[in-house]
């Protein structure tokens, strides 16, 4: 349990600290787009940085998931990414990073190219784990 609780509030951590790193540099980038004229007004700002920590624990918090070995990798994925997809979906449209799109077509991808970067970092840290399960195994069999 106690094992638990401490992956519990590493992976909020993380998952905070890359939501956030994330929040920053898409700022510099819609600044350095806009030419310096990119200001927010009526606590705009200050919504998006909360909307930015639920997103981090919408991804954080259910990566507890992973600790259960009795449900199949694909279950796991589904879970961990369905809610954290969902959670920065309703935030997204909540905070104005998505919404107001043209078509149907054009929110669709919008949407696309905000979940993708959930996407690379889940693959990211699945290829660490692996490989550091993998040097585990190694120094086992290599101990016998």
């Amino acid at each position: 349990m106690r094992e638990t609780v401490r992956d519990l509030v590493k992976s909020t951590i993380i998952s905070i600290g890359l939501a956030m790193t994330i929040f920053c540099l898409s700022g510099v980038v819609f600044d350095i787009r806009n030419k310096g004229i990119f200001s927010m007004d009526q606590y705009h700002f200050t919504k998006m940085v909360a909307g930015c920590v639920l997103v981090g624990l919408g991804f954080g918090v259910p990566s507890v998931i992973y600790r259960k070995d009795s449900l199949p990798m694909p279950i796991r994925v589904i879970i961990h990414m369905g809610i954290g997809c969902a959670v920065y979906t309703v935030v997204a449209y909540a905070v104005g990073w998505m919404g107001g799109a043209a078509s149907p077509g054009k929110g669709i991808l919008i949407a696309a190219i905000q979940l993708a970067p959930a996407f690379l970092i889940w693959f990211l840290f699945m290829r660490y784990n692996r490989a550091e399960a993998k040097k585990m195994n190694d120094k086992i069999q290599a101990m016998k």
